[in-house]
């Protein structure tokens, strides 16, 4: 890899390839309106985390989502213009004084420092322009954003947002170009905006990243091969590199083979507010599908002093051993993963599907750089053998037609246990969530 990462000439050498199409998009406008679209998503969250090693009452946190989404179609032109727009309302149905801090509802503490109840309800609302022209789309305002190295995060009870500028283009038939510039971000559990920062460590008091600019290209020409490779710069703090191959092989109607390579490099950079980062993580999997039936096993290698880190309250983690409750992502850790999954329509139940999981890793925390600005705290005297293992069951039912097609029940258990030695994340814990979604198109 390069000792430097330098957005600029990247972004405008991967843009200067994108070809014109010869017939403007005017005379394919579907217009402003004809072509806007309103998508509404009422989504229930419940989540109860129960930290057994800390000896906390469980974090217990119900509330109700609603979000709204426009799109509008684009004026007509060789230039087309048009608008995204939403808005998000979330309200608390549980949460009180000793139970919050589950992670779906805003954070607030007491005078005296200890976690106290959520508020009753938060709200947000964006919007952004866009420009489309002979197969290219400029965005800019507030984005959902979902590729490697930069993905909000989906899995509370409302989505992550971020604010800056976005660029796709899709000239050449199974390519998809991308870059942009991201300087803030509106978290799933707060109204407002802040600065991008990490999920593994705080910068330094005083310090900010100014923004995370990014380019990448994904490549499906193949109907059985998905490959893609992105490259991103958190200012000051990392460069980050990622690819990722994925290929299914047919045998027959019954039967498929999917091995696939997720792959992450990242240094610091600049003035390096996290201190030094030479860090190379990776994940292999294996998947055997057959009828019904889905049986997957995965290994993962982090290879660096400190832990592979990502975009706080992101999704920016496409590694196969990211769990519900652990990334399995600490320094040098090496950790496997089965995993088996089964579709009950093969007994007559459409709609109904389960996944079962198992996951172990571990790592000698000895090793760690106890002197790391932002990971030292991964450093343990008595890590020298550390490992820790997790549990997860999911089951999900999706109604496939009449009056609430779409509409979905997620009822998802982790059990999270660790050995003496792992504790640089909470050690023992039991999650329980219930997640139920309904999306439905107002026009």
């Amino acid at each position: 890899m390069p000792s430097a990462f330098r957005f600029t000439p990247l972004f405008f050498a991967l843009t200067a390839t994108i070809p014109l199409t010869v017939q403007a998009d005017e005379d394919q406008a579907e217009g402003f309106i004809e072509g806007s679209s309103l998508k509404l998503h009422a989504r229930n969250a419940y989540f109860n985390r129960n930290q057994l090693d800390r000896g906390y009452r469980d974090g217990r946190e119900w509330g109700q989502g609603f979000i709204a989404r426009f799109e509008s179609g684009y004026t007509p032109g060789v230039i087309g213009v048009g608008v995204d727009a939403h808005a998000m309302l979330g309200l608390k149905l549980d949460g009180g004084g000793g139970h919050a801090g589950s992670s779906i509802l805003p954070v607030h503490y007491n005078e005296d420092g200890e976690l106290g109840k959520a508020p009753d309800s938060f709200s947000t609302a964006g919007a952004a322009i866009k420009f489309k022209a002979f197969d290219t789309e400029l965005k800019a305002g507030d984005l959902f954003l979902s590729n490697p190295v930069i993905a909000g995060g989906e899995t509370r009870m409302l989505p992550q947002t971020f604010r800056g500028v976005s660029l796709t283009n899709n000239s050449i038939d199974g390519l998809l170009l991308e870059g942009g510039q991201a300087s803030f971000t509106k978290p799933y559990n707060q109204s407002g905006h802040r600065r991008i920062d990490t999920f593994y460590a705080q910068l330094p008091e005083g310090t900010k990243s100014q923004h995370l600019n990014w380019a990448g290209a994904v490549w499906s020409g193949n109907e059985n091969i998905v490959a893609s490779l992105y490259a991103a710069e958190l200012k000051d703090v990392w460069n980050q590199y990622y690819a990722d191959f994925d290929y299914v092989h047919v045998v027959n109607d019954w039967l498929s083979l999917n091995p696939g390579l997720h792959y992450y490099h990242t240094q610091d950079t600049g003035q390096a507010l996290l201190g030094h980062i030479d860090n190379n993580t990776y994940s292999l999997h294996f998947t055997v599908n057959a009828g019904h039936h889905s049986v997957t096993a995965a290994y993962q290698r982090v290879n660096g002093d400190t832990p592979f880190d990502y975009i706080n309250q992101g999704d920016s983690v496409f590694l196969d051993n990211s769990r519900m409750y652990s990334d399995f992502n600490g320094p040098n850790e090496r950790s496997w993963k089965l995993q088996y999954d089964y579709d009950f329509s093969g007994v007559g139940v459409p709609g109904l599907t389960s996944t079962v999981a198992y996951s172990r890793g571990e790592v000698d925390l000895t090793k760690a750089d106890a002197s790391s600005v932002a990971y030292g705290s991964w450093y343990q005297e008595d890590g020298k053998n550390a490992h820790h293992w997790e549990r997860d069951i999911d089951l999900k039912y999706v109604v496939r037609e009449g009056d609430y097609k779409d509409l979905s029940v997620l009822l998802r258990w982790a059990s999270h246990r660790g050995s003496q030695g792992y504790s640089a994340v909470d050690r023992d814990v039991d999650e329980y969530r219930v997640i139920v979604d309904y999306p439905f198109d107002v026009f």
